[in-house]
């Protein structure tokens, strides 16, 4: 008898620390079928969204679609990510919430829209680069989006052709590539009373970053308008900026007729593709690089993301027709890993 009390004292010990232990661990459970994966989204005709897994093993198109029964809005510009909201903005006037992981539809904004191209995010606040009526260069604007209620609630005047929109230590910084012109600087937007001061750079400024020092990275391609009369061409350049006062620190400029348009960056290092190939900018060089990191095969490389040590590039086709291809590839050996089929006109890739 004493041996079976024993025995039961010590089985009920060990469920007791086994529950401990358990109340310890954190669940494990999955927010959703597309947490921890790649998310790439097509601008169209028709326009839609991938999704690839992290282990690169398995892909789904038209996750939108598949979820809500409902396509995405036409020209699927961008995609930002708040905690666990993805906010999907489509130039045709319209910014649809959905659970990032679930890509459920949670709610649509569009009132005070006309055409938004990116979003980012500050507290409980959204900021959205429009257009305004893309024939008019004077309406431009940044809209404020209240994500309690999801309405625009004020908008801020900028330059003509707002692009891609970073927050950092209360400021946002605004690339303006032009819209269907030409621009040349980026905005500096004070959250706390809405001032807009400018910096200049090269013509068509789109890509930008936050380096690891904290300062400015950004990709201007540079005017390429040979089919005018006469023709219209400006250096591309890579320029560095000091966020502390919005000064030039580098300013590294392509020879002419070199236009490099997509920039990603990761550790110390921005990535740019020039004529199919993959080059490398760390942060402490003082010129551009001369020899490339490795070659790919895209017939338009069309998106650009760095990720763990892997590169992943979309390309449009030949004929910006038909569904995009992804490619992946290792960044150490320059190696093709994998390609997966995505939507039309694939411009933009995501770690979820």
């Amino acid at each position: 008898m004493k041996k079976i009390i024993l025995s039961i004292f010590a089985m009920s010990l060990f469920i007791v620390s086994c529950s401990e232990d358990n109340d310890d661990n954190i669940s494990t459970e999955p927010l959703g079928a597309y947490e921890d994966g790649i998310i790439v989204s097509g601008e169209g005709d028709p326009s839609s969204i991938s999704f690839i897994s992290e282990d690169l093993m398995s892909s789904e198109n038209e996750i939108y679609f598949n979820v809500n029964n409902e396509a995405t809005d036409v020209y699927l510009q961008s995609i930002g990510f708040d905690e666990d909201k993805a906010y999907i903005v489509a130039d045709a006037g319209t910014i649809t919430v959905v659970n990032r992981y679930t890509f459920e539809k949670l709610a649509t904004i569009s009132t005070g829209l006309t055409t938004p191209r990116y979003i980012a995010f500050e507290d409980n606040t959204a900021y959205v680069s429009d257009w305004g009526d893309p024939f008019d260069a004077t309406d431009d604007y940044v809209a404020v989006i209240d994500l309690t209620s999801n309405t625009v609630i004020s908008t801020i005047s900028v330059s003509e052709g707002p692009e891609q929109v970073l927050e950092a230590s209360d400021k946002l910084y605004v690339s303006h590539k032009g819209g269907y012109g030409l621009n040349n600087v980026i905005s500096v937007i004070n959250i706390a009373d809405s001032a807009v001061e400018t910096i200049t750079v090269n013509d068509v400024p789109d890509e930008m970053f936050i380096d690891e020092s904290g300062d400015l990275l950004v990709l201007s391609s540079g005017a390429d308008q040979s089919w005018l009369t006469p023709p219209v061409e400006t250096e591309a350049a890579i320029t560095r900026i000091d966020l502390s006062d919005n000064s030039i620190i580098s300013n590294l400029e392509f020879p002419t007729g070199e236009h490099p348009s997509l920039m990603a960056y990761e550790d110390g290092t921005a990535y740019y593709i020039l004529n199919n190939e993959v080059y490398g900018l760390t942060d402490n060089a003082t010129s551009l690089p001369i020899s490339s990191l490795f070659g790919i095969t895209t017939a338009n490389a069309y998106g650009l993301s760095v990720d763990d040590n892997q590169l992943f590039v979309t390309d449009a086709n030949a004929s910006f027709s038909g569904n995009s291809t992804l490619l992946v590839y290792d960044l150490v050996s320059g190696t093709e890993m994998n390609t997966f089929s995505v939507g039309v006109l694939a411009s933009k890739i995501y770690f979820n």
